[in-house]
């Protein structure tokens, strides 16, 4: 509009310049030659001044197109805004349902990892069964024939000691020292109570295993569970404690990864997000082929994190 007021200011001053040169009185003949100015000038100004209006008329049209144009784009902008926050949002709904896929998708390896562990204890303690029923068949086998020997059987009614068993009877036995759970049935008790969501005496028999074999595998994996039973009663500290015990005390461990795994977890959780980042692509660089590695990649993913740090 400014450019428009521009060119009227032009237009209505060359108009009163005619307006005027109209109403001057008639010239005497010795100033014809100023009239002929006069007249030229009121030539050039009907030229201009149809020039001005042409002008004028061809940038109301360009403003008009220009105006078109801003609106269209304004439009534009405001529908790729509108398909911005659409996107977002849908970005942040799918982002929220795989991180809830993803909490059960590990909830139901760990479940599979459980029901491994257990089938594997049952395997172990048949196998067990095994070698003392093949024991007592070999001690059978070696024992002699009832009966036999000189004078046809035992004298004097005494039983012949047994292997192991000391002399005089049970006046000279020692009181037996007491001895330690199965660990078999031990451990195999506390997966089938921690299967059961029964944590108090699932925790208990864990920690006999660890207590009497703290060098047997299992005791590995009897701490990683004590460390399950803390998360799932929400209690981060205490499992992450338990997580540390596993990592420091049984690096081997098949439960290592796992362990790792749901201390950064439980370290998100405690709202610690840098410690809890860190341990998942601590997990990525030590046991990047592992199932729990992938599930770190993911929950990285879902966090918006980079996987390897910058």
């Amino acid at each position: 509009m400014s450019i428009l007021m521009r060119y009227r200011f032009p237009s209505l001053v060359l108009l009163a310049l005619v307006l005027a040169a109209l109403l001057l009185p008639a010239l005497p003949a010795s100033a014809q030659s100023t009239k002929d100015r006069l007249t030229d000038l009121q030539d050039q100004v009907k030229l201009l001044t149809d020039m001005v209006q042409r002008l004028q008329s061809t940038v109301d049209s360009k403003f008009g197109l220009v105006q078109h144009l801003v609106e269209q784009s304004t439009d534009n902008v405001n529908q790729m805004r509108s398909a911005v926050d659409a996107m977002q949002q849908k970005l942040n709904a799918q982002s929220e349902s795989s991180g809830g896929k993803l909490d059960s998708v590990s909830g139901q390896v760990q479940s599979l990892n459980d029901s491994v562990d257990e089938l594997k204890s049952r395997i172990a303690k048949l196998d067990k069964q095994m070698q003392d029923i093949q024991s007592q068949l070999q001690n059978l086998q070696s024992q002699p024939a009832s009966g036999g020997g000189a004078g046809g059987g035992n004298t004097g009614g005494q039983q012949q000691p047994q292997p192991g068993q000391p002399l005089g009877g049970d006046a000279t036995q020692q009181p037996a020292a007491p001895q330690a759970p199965p660990l078999q049935e031990t451990y195999q008790s506390g997966l089938r109570d921690y299967n059961a969501a029964h944590y108090d005496p699932a925790s208990s028999e864990f920690g006999d295993v660890i207590h009497y074999y703290p060098h047997d595998d299992l005791a590995g994996n009897s701490q990683f569970y004590l460390g399950e039973i803390a998360y799932k009663q929400q209690k981060y500290k205490d499992a992450i404690k338990a997580y540390n015990q596993v990592l420091e005390n049984f690096s081997g461990s098949p439960k290592a990864p796992a362990a790792q795994l749901h201390k950064g977890n439980a370290l998100i959780q405690l709202n610690q997000k840098d410690a809890g980042i860190h341990e998942l692509r601590s997990l990525i660089q030590r046991y990047p082929q592992s199932p729990e590695a992938s599930q770190a990649r993911s929950k990285l993913n879902a966090m918006g994190v980079r996987i390897a740090p910058r």
